[in-house]
């Protein structure tokens, strides 16, 4: 089955599909193996790993997608990804569609924030007209190839027109063919539950440790009436509380040594980084190659 086809069944699923954020092939693995059925990867922590700034659209397009391929590359998890704005008009939503697409994710989001964009959880936020937010939308869905590649629009105009226009603007984008519908930054347990309420299509909630929304368990979402809800910075912000541990210790004693209890050694890591299937298949590959060369052989004499 196709990622973009089990990411859709997974979203339309009765329960709620929980979605980590990784930002590396690295947090990716250990995603994997924490048994989890998809993953994301938005622009904050692609961000901060990349360029190691905040997240107000320093990375381009062509970065992001290049980003993405090398996730899809290294898994079998349906990828979903961060289109920011679609990166300008409609030609370039369509652009980006396609480039994603390329890339092998099976989902992706535009948002509705005037260019340069940030992050939904920072202040001065701006959105474009509802109309133009439409044609991105409209641009994105007749430029993927794949049926099942999952198109969510997402609106960040709770900050700057209220609820109430910015689940208007949802009801506008699911209308205009959305799959999925994002309201980004409601304030409250009451604001979330109206959002669901009204919102004619499947939701997505935002767990942000330290942002604006108020972070449920995925089951009290689900309750709710969310389909989707993702944890898109957690592991960036573990990483670095972890290893600013790591590097204090190091520049205080001289030596890992008081750290050691919190690192994985030498044989997991490289056991987590698949060595021995790898050391497996280039035995079998040898195998192979003697097995040809000495049938050949036996024939030649």
């Amino acid at each position: 089955m196709k990622r973009s086809t089990r990411f859709r069944l997974l979203v339309e699923a009765p329960e709620i599909l929980l979605l980590p954020g990784v930002h590396d092939a690295l947090t990716l693995r250990l995603a994997e193996q924490a048994g989890f059925q998809a993953v994301t990867c938005g622009g904050y922590a692609a961000t901060a790993s990349l360029l190691g700034v905040p997240d107000m659209a320093q990375l381009g397009m062509s970065e992001m997608a290049e980003m993405y391929a090398r996730l899809c590359d290294q898994t079998e998890l349906p990828v979903f990804a961060d289109a920011d704005t679609g990166y300008g008009g409609t030609a370039n939503v369509a652009r980006t569609v396609r480039a994603f697409e390329r890339a092998g994710v099976a989902g992706l989001f535009i948002e509705d924030q005037l260019a340069p964009k940030r992050c939904g959880h920072m202040k001065g936020k701006q959105v474009v007209p509802a109309v133009e937010m439409v044609a991105k939308i409209k641009a994105a869905l007749d430029a993927r190839r794949d049926g099942d590649l999952v198109i969510m629009a997402r609106t960040d105009a709770r900050a700057v027109e209220g609820l109430e226009a910015a689940v208007e603007r949802a009801q506008i984008y699911r209308e205009a063919g959305a799959d999925v519908l994002f309201v980004e930054a409601p304030l409250t347990v009451e604001e979330m539950a109206y959002i669901c309420a009204e919102v004619p299509g499947p939701c997505m909630a935002n767990n942000v440790e330290g942002g604006l929304t108020p972070i449920l368990p995925s089951a009290a979402l689900d309750e709710i009436g969310y389909a989707m809800v993702t944890y898109p910075v957690a592991a960036s912000y573990a990483i670095a509380h972890a290893v600013a541990g790591l590097y204090a210790t190091l520049a205080r004693d001289g030596t890992s040594d008081a750290w050691r209890p919190n690192m994985v050694d030498f044989a997991g890591f490289n056991e987590l980084m698949g060595l021995s299937r790898l050391r497996a298949e280039e035995a079998a590959y040898d195998e192979q190659a003697r097995e040809i060369v000495a049938a050949f052989s036996a024939e030649k004499d």
